[in-house]
């Protein structure tokens, strides 16, 4: 009797493990340049609100070695900052914590990745210099962002996609040795997808594949569109089928193409996207839009705003805010600007639906821009806190007050998903509207980049100098070299008022944008030089 008993308590044990859903939270570490509240240092993170912390980015070199982006801010060499290490001592706090450290991202590009993974020698480069990399600061994982194999400026083209599923072989059969976390994150919709991954391949090796379901609209396209539509919504009948995206059509491409739900993540972003109206009085979903709109006022590109900044402007700005019913998300409409961004209520009505399909649970882009602060009246880390209520996970309670205005208690929602595998067509009508007098990725449209990243530094470069002028440094933050296109300033402010300068080199011959903080192609930069 006492065995029978003991087996069912261990089988009911196990059962609650693997029945456990992940939280995986990427840190984007830039975020400690940003001024006032927007400035996020890793002393920042509670480590309790995520089951897995991914600290982005490093890049590597041309024959395969990785690199850190930015020695001063990642090592504690030479009078660095020691992030690596700070980062993976939040495992102190909460021992269940794993912590993984992310290289590549947008502003790496392809093309080194491309001709890496297509050489032996060079993908044992990176796998043995990353296991180093990640052994000696501690870290749990590597998490593998390469944007993205086949696309942009691959050197290989459509080799790449099974050179990428060979480098995460070969990845596997080491770190399997140590112990190690291997993931991913990945573009989300087939047109994308389709192109760069051998899914059920790709899936073998990976312990989780974070889906970048995000950015399926933004300032690039000719008319408004969520960021992150679960289902297709307002003005989509209408739509070119072939140009309608949505979170739940990217994980149902992902789950058929043979990925197992468990190892499935879905992405949902912690920014809305921003678009500037032809005409504010036609201001729908799929409305004419003429470009970027507003910019945050710590993350400073136009197009794109944090949920951070943005609750703060729907606190003290009078906004019309709208919910797209069908897709389950909301915007907000202002004059000429308009904003598709995620609230509590649409990551509540997510996280049901992930739950519903058995994902292995929810990745965000990223913890610097909720509102870590809590000034808009939802206590500090509401989004986060919110996926944690509706993963049913038990965390500390918040230790910022809260308003009684907006509810983030998942469990407070009725079972919206119970057993749906796949949406139906959405109707084009409704709408919910709500005046507010108080007052924002994955590319599928034109290779945006899928957060609001600094550019990139050249490794032979990217050492900490003192080199610039004294009329540059005026403010903490990035600036421009007057005297280069391709190199700019990140300016430290130092406690006796002065700054200290620490001078980049854009990669692959892209020009200093000072604009939007990034480098971009040269014939898309006014440059005087």
């Amino acid at each position: 009797m006492f065995s029978a008993i003991f087996m069912l308590v261990l089988f009911s044990a196990s059962a609650v493990i693997a029945n456990e859903k992940v939280l995986i939270c990427y840190y984007g570490t830039w975020a400690t340049y940003r001024w006032g509240k927007g400035k996020f240092d890793v002393e920042t993170i509670d480590p309790n609100l995520c089951t897995h912390l991914i600290y982005t980015f490093i890049g590597i070199k041309s024959e395969g070695t990785v690199v850190s982006l930015d020695p001063y801010l990642d090592l504690a060499e030479n009078w660095g900052r020691g992030n690596f290490n700070k980062f993976t001592a939040l495992k102190s706090k909460n021992p269940k914590l794993k912590t993984l450290l992310a290289v590549g991202g947008w502003n790496e590009g392809s093309a080194k990745y491309s001709i890496m993974s297509a050489n032996a020698a060079y993908r044992q480069n990176f796998i043995q210099s990353a296991l180093k990399m990640i052994q000696d600061h501690g870290f749990d994982g590597l998490d593998v962002d390469w944007e993205y194999p086949n696309r942009r400026d691959t050197v290989n083209g459509a080799a790449d996609i099974d050179n990428f599923t060979q480098l995460l072989k070969e990845l596997r059969e080491e770190f399997d040795k140590h112990d190690l976390l291997l993931t991913a994150a990945v573009s989300s919709v087939e047109a994308s997808a389709s192109l760069s991954y051998n899914v059920g391949a790709i899936s073998k090796y990976l312990d989780f594949i974070n889906l970048m379901t995000y950015d399926m609209y933004g300032s690039w396209d000719p008319v408004t569109g969520h960021n992150a539509p679960l289902h297709s919504g307002e003005g989509d009948k209408s739509a070119d089928p072939n140009s309608l995206y949505t979170v739940d059509m990217a994980i149902n491409y992902w789950l058929k193409a043979g990925c197992p739900p468990e190892k499935l993540i879905m992405g949902v972003p912690f920014y809305g996207r921003t678009f500037s109206l032809t005409n504010p009085d036609v201001n729908s979903v799929r409305a004419p839009a003429s470009g970027a709109g507003i910019a945050g006022q710590y993350t400073a590109t136009n197009g794109f705003i944090g949920y951070n900044e943005f609750c703060q402007k729907l606190q003290t700005e009078s906004w019309t805010v709208k919910t797209d019913e069908k897709a389950k998300v909301p915007y907000a409409i202002q004059n000429r600007n308009w904003v598709s961004y995620d609230n509590p209520s649409s990551l509540v009505i997510k996280t049901e639906y992930a739950m519903s399909l058995n994902l292995g649970g929810v990745m965000v882009w990223s913890i610097e821009t909720d509102d870590f602060n809590g000034l808009c009246g939802e206590g500090d880390f509401p989004l986060l806190r919110t996926l944690n209520k509706a993963l049913r996970r038990n965390i500390p309670e918040s230790t910022t007050e809260s308003s009684d205005t907006s509810s983030t208690d998942g469990s407070d929602t009725s079972s919206i998903y119970p057993d749906t595998t796949s949406t139906t067509e959405a109707s084009d009508t409704s709408s919910t509207d709500a005046d507010i007098t108080s007052t924002t990725g994955d590319d599928t449209s034109s290779e945006q980049p899928s957060s609001d990243a600094p550019p990139t530094s050249d490794s032979s470069s990217s050492s900490p100098t003192t080199s610039a002028p004294d009329a540059i440094c005026v403010a903490e933050g990035f600036a421009a070299n007057p005297l280069d296109c391709s190199s700019y300033y990140m300016c430290v402010h130092q406690s006796d008022g002065s700054f200290r300068s620490f001078q980049f080199r854009c990669p692959f011959n892209l020009r200093w944008e000072q604009d939007t903080f990034t480098c971009n192609y040269p014939e898309l930069v006014d440059c005087t030089v």
